[in-house]
């Protein structure tokens, strides 16, 4: 849970029972605690987080509760991200709305991205008269500890990108594609391109299961237009850098969305050769940043290390996850009884 002087929050998303789970007559094992942001999993172990959400809740709940305020921390200059994280065939890809369809899908069903989206616009409609405000997004996709950009034709035969520390101590990735977009449709499109090009594989736990980490980055920078305007909050320390003149003040930030693969046991997956490779090095991931979490979400920790070396995904996230940042991770999880140990 998120405690004071936290910057990470989780919530738990449970999904409904599938139909291959209804057809092995699968029963659900995870129930609510009432009135309490906790769920019970079997008879006695009861689990808490920041936020709960049941089967029955919606995509705009999730969003209206737990993801709009990031938006608002975005326009002052906060780095913000959203992970889902959970086993394959969670729902992870339906809560981010990563997946190709997003910009043809019902608007009850749109998922975190094209909703953030939608926000964005609007309060860059509300500022643009006092604020010059330029956007852009990146994509790309760790597949197998490789890099690739999901908005360069050559995507899938393309070189891996490397990872690189400037003198201020940031992570960026030289070569990556920040593609300018000047509507909500563009940024739309642009998530629709990327998603097509996504590795994605079968195993016997999903039929489409994700083969990569896929992170979706909107960069925004923002001027005053007037001299001793700013859309600064001092409280907030944001990171801003000043351009010419110290009266105009650029701030510079970025809203991550991270749609994880999903971690699986070999044993379930029956995964082997090529995937049974993949779901090592999903898994390696996923607990690398399984500890970056715990070490930032844990009060008590603050002054040690933090582990983001431990695999090219932490580090990636390193920006967006440490220091003027802040987290939600969504946890999604199957309520299946078959699912249990997961």
């Amino acid at each position: 849970m998120e405690e004071e002087g936290t910057s990470v929050r989780v919530a738990l998303r449970v999904r409904p029972l599938n139909s291959k789970e209804m057809l092995e007559r699968s029963k659900e094992c995870i129930k609510r605690v009432p009135n309490e942001p906790a769920v019970l999993l079997g008879n006695n172990q009861v689990f808490t987080y920041d936020h709960v959400f049941e089967a029955k809740s919606p995509q705009n709940e999730v969003y209206e509760i737990c993801v709009k305020d990031l938006v608002g921390s975005f326009f002052t200059g906060f780095n913000t991200t959203v992970l889902a994280y959970g086993q394959t065939g969670s729902g992870k890809t339906y809560t981010m709305g990563s997946n190709p369809s997003s910009g043809y899908v019902d608007n009850l069903e749109l998922g975190v991205i094209p909703r953030v989206i939608d926000e964005i616009y609007s309060m860059v409609e509300k500022k643009k008269s006092t604020h010059t405000i330029e956007l852009k997004v990146s994509f790309l996709e760790l597949y197998n500890e490789d890099i690739r950009d999901m908005l360069s034709p050559d995507s899938q035969n393309g070189a891996s990108l490397p990872i690189r520390e400037n003198t201020n101590g940031e992570v960026y990735i030289p070569g990556l594609i920040e593609e300018k977009v000047n509507s909500g449709q563009e940024m739309l499109q642009a998530l629709v391109r990327g998603s097509l090009c996504r590795t994605t594989g079968a195993t016997l736990m999903n039929l489409n299961s994700s083969r990569s980490h896929a992170i979706f980055t909107i960069i925004m920078e923002q001027t005053p237009i007037i001299s001793g305007v700013s859309s600064n909050d001092e409280s907030a320390k944001p990171s801003a850098e000043s351009e010419g003149d110290n009266s105009m003040l650029t701030i510079r930030s970025s809203f991550n969305f991270v749609d994880l693969a999903g971690s699986e046991r070999a044993k379930r997956t029956k995964a082997e050769g090529q995937r049974l490779k993949e779901g090592i090095n999903i898994n390696s991931g996923l607990l690398a940043l399984g500890n970056v979490i715990s070490a930032l979400g844990d009060v008590k920790r603050k002054a040690k290390h933090v582990p983001y070396r431990d695999s090219k995904l932490t580090r990636m996230l390193q920006s967006s996850l440490g220091g003027n940042s802040k987290t939600l991770m969504i946890a999604c999880v199957s309520p299946a009884d078959t699912n249990f140990e997961e």
